[in-house]
């Protein structure tokens, strides 16, 4: 089985990158051939820093390996390394029509928070598609956001293989049923986000053990008293539920059981705990990761060569598909 999925290296790691990306990461690795890209062309289609840019990449590909992402096992690399991706791209716009890009949910949440909106923001999902396809990849682990822009690189798979034959496998998303989509702490009816989310209500990757466990206390609730997962009534109380498990592995139907009639209180100081244990390992690798900056390169390096060798004869048969003239 054939498996990829990307991550943006701009903007900082939160607990919501965790449960909706890294973990699966680690647990779909076992399973198949696993492709990992930190997707840097993505985050120049809004307004970014250059130097962010060059830093940010180096910080998610030490998280990802930080987070349980064995060299050995998968291979990881930087999109911007193997140039089959923007090639892939361009030749899938063919195939992909305006009316999809513009119906696209994420385009349009995005498009209204920037003064300037590029292009590459409407076009964003074809890149994504070329990402996936380019790997002729049977499963994507993504969180939930991802569902529309998973199903959109479906149909752009089953247009090109009815216009130019059978090349591309037609992917499917694994979306995780616990965890898919981590709300803020403060707003349990947003997105926990370093762009969108509130300050307390996003739990980064890298905070410090005592924040981790005061942005729980604070978390917000509701006005009742039981600890159940019932996200339509209970959003605050249901994420904190889905957080616990994420970080402990215990089903939820346990965790009610466990707090049934202990009131908000305790509960809120107990996941904010589990999250500093799950967290304080990961950051301790992380910071020896980044101690040792010529071998992420190395690695890196290693995981585009992979890359382009799986990647290449692909985009090759495109071009010979669509009737390009080859050298």
């Amino acid at each position: 089985m054939r498996i990829f999925s990307g991550i943006q290296p701009t903007g900082d790691k939160t607990l919501g990158n965790y449960s909706g990306a890294f973990r699966q990461y680690v647990a779909t690795q076992e399973r198949g051939d696993a492709f990992f890209c930190i997707v840097d062309l993505h985050s120049i289609t809004v307004e970014y820093d250059a130097d962010d840019l060059r830093e940010s990449t180096l910080a998610l590909a030490a998280m990802l390996f930080a987070t349980g992402l064995d060299p050995e096992r998968s291979t990881v690399f930087v999109q911007s390394h193997v140039d089959a991706h923007a090639q892939a791209a361009w030749l899938l716009t063919s195939v992909t029509s305006f009316g999809e890009l513009r119906r696209m949910t994420q385009f349009k949440e995005k498009s209204e928070q920037h003064e300037f909106v590029s292009a590459g923001l409407f076009e964003y999902p074809v890149l994504m598609a070329g990402d996936i396809l380019l790997y002729k990849t049977d499963v994507v682990p993504v969180g939930d956001d991802q569902r529309q822009h998973l199903e959109l690189t479906r149909d752009i798979a089953e247009r090109f293989n009815r216009r130019f034959g059978e090349l591309f496998v037609v992917p499917e998303a694994e979306i995780p049923e616990i965890g898919g989509r981590i709300m803020d702490l403060q707003e349990p009816e947003n997105r926990m986000s370093t762009t969108r989310g509130t300050p307390q209500g996003t739990v980064r990757m890298l905070d410090e053990p005592d924040v981790i466990r005061r942005k729980f206390k604070s978390a917000v609730t509701d006005s009742g008293t039981e600890v159940r997962h019932v996200p339509e009534e209970k959003p605050g109380i249901s994420n904190l539920l889905e957080i616990m498990s994420v970080s402990t592995g215990e089903p939820i139907p346990e965790l009610e059981a466990r707090y049934d009639g202990s009131g908000y209180g305790q509960f809120k100081e107990d996941v904010g705990e589990a999250v500093v244990q799950l967290l304080v390992p990961i950051q301790e690798r992380y910071e020896q990761l980044r101690a040792g900056e010529a071998e992420l390169h190395a690695l890196l390096a290693r995981g585009a060569e992979k890359a382009r060798a799986s990647s290449e004869p692909v985009l090759d048969e495109m071009y010979e598909r669509m009737g390009f003239v080859r050298p």
